[in-house]
């Protein structure tokens, strides 16, 4: 992967391998319920070890806010990424100052070792210089390899790189390689998916994709706000008619770089958001006072899989409708099966992420099948709005 050092650039034997990891997982009576990030990171963690490097990991868990409190303690989490790794996990009731130094010092080329919620300390979020060095003792190498918190300038995401020679774990590298892909340097066309409910909570997205993709569709409820701008009347729809200005920037932005804005032509509407409520479907043009906008419908699949049918890449954040409840999850399921298919036959580059977009894709049964399906949230979105990661910049090999 040009521009960043990784993994293949390291010597590991022998060597201290600081590694920070995103361990901040679902649990529920002392267990983890779901090891998918765990998952993420073994492969880092197993190349480091192959290689007789010795694993440290270091990772945050729910917000303590700078004091140890059990209940954020990552000692449960030791057992499940030693079940994951098939391969004893030590761990250390602190990540700085004598436990971790001990602990450290008791590991033998190979072995892995888990230290104690970064942030117990106040110095992680604050990214305090002197506790970035404690970490930075413990290490010889560091390895980003949590792209879900690089959007973080903290202590375990940039300040120990300041200290240590730093390179990128594979689960970070896969990440860097499919955006890249994506938006860096993608195949053309590119179709990106924009939904979930409130435009102002992606307007830097929508800003940023409108000048790097070839066509943009609006659905979820912020489509809504677009809609009213065009004069469209929406119902008792969710929207930001305050916001109404600022879509119809967006729309003139859009055209001026010649990127194609898709919205909804017909809609699944209701008069509450319940199972079981009666549902019509109808032009846009033509929504009931009383009623609300809960999902696209077959005429804007229709639309929106005749562009995947010309896409060679395709972009996805947010859900087309309310998917949680059925049936206003049948425009998510069939557009995101469409570009399935797609990614499957080989023709096409699919990359999610970002809020209730993987639970969307995993509910359409198509997540497993897209090219690439990140599960950080905010720095997705802070990616896709074209910003500069810090736990991502420290990582490139030309040092900017």
């Amino acid at each position: 992967m040009s521009g960043f050092h990784t993994l293949d650039h390291a010597e590991l034997a022998g060597k201290r391998v600081l590694v920070r990891v995103d361990l901040n997982v679902p649990m529920a009576d002392g267990q983890v319920t779901d090891d998918t990030r765990i998952r993420a990171v073994a492969d880092t963690i197993r190349d480091i070890t192959a290689r007789g490097g010795r694993a440290i990991l270091l990772a945050h868990f729910g917000r303590p806010k700078g004091s140890a409190k059990p209940e954020y303690s990552l000692a449960p989490v030791a057992p499940a990424v030693a079940t994951v790794l098939g391969r004893p996990v030590a761990f250390a009731s602190d990540c700085v100052g004598e436990a971790a130094a001990a602990a450290v010092a008791a590991m033998q080329d190979g072995d892995v070792l888990l230290l104690e919620n970064t942030r117990f300390h106040a110095g992680e979020e604050a990214n305090d210089k002197a506790f970035a060095q404690s970490l930075a003792a413990n290490g010889d190498l560091f390895v980003g390899d949590a792209f879900s918190a690089s959007h973080r300038a903290h202590a375990s995401t940039v300040g120990v790189a300041d200290h240590l020679p730093a390179f990128a774990g594979r689960a970070m590298q896969r990440e860097l390689e499919a955006l890249s892909a994506a938006l860096a340097d993608p195949k053309h066309p590119v179709v990106a998916v924009v939904g979930g409910a409130k435009v102002s909570t992606k307007i830097d997205v929508l800003e940023h994709l409108v000048a790097k993709v070839d066509v943009l569709v609006i659905g979820g409820g912020m489509a809504n706000t677009f809609l009213l701008a065009r004069g469209l009347g929406i119902g008792k729809s969710l929207a930001e008619p305050d916001l109404a200005d600022t879509a119809t920037r967006i729309a003139a932005a859009a055209e001026a770089a010649g990127c194609e804005i898709v919205l909804p032509v017909d809609a699944v509407v209701a008069s509450a958001l319940e199972p079981g409520v009666e549902t019509a479907t109808v032009p846009i043009t033509d929504v009931p006072a009383g009623q609300m906008i809960l999902d696209v419908g077959p005429g804007t699949v229709d639309a929106i899989t005749e562009r995947f049918d010309r896409a060679a890449t395709i972009v996805w954040n947010g859900p087309l409708g309310a998917f949680e409840i059925h049936p206003f999850d049948a425009a998510t399921v069939a557009a995101a099966r469409r570009a399935a298919d797609h990614t499957a036959s080989g023709e096409v580059l699919t990359v999610a992420g970002g809020g209730d977009t993987v639970a969307a894709l995993r509910h359409a049964g198509a997540a497993e099948a897209f090219s690439f399906v990140s599960t950080a949230g905010g720095a997705f979105l802070e990616w896709l709005e074209g910003r500069a990661l810090p736990g991502v910049e420290v990582l490139r090999s030309d040092g900017t």
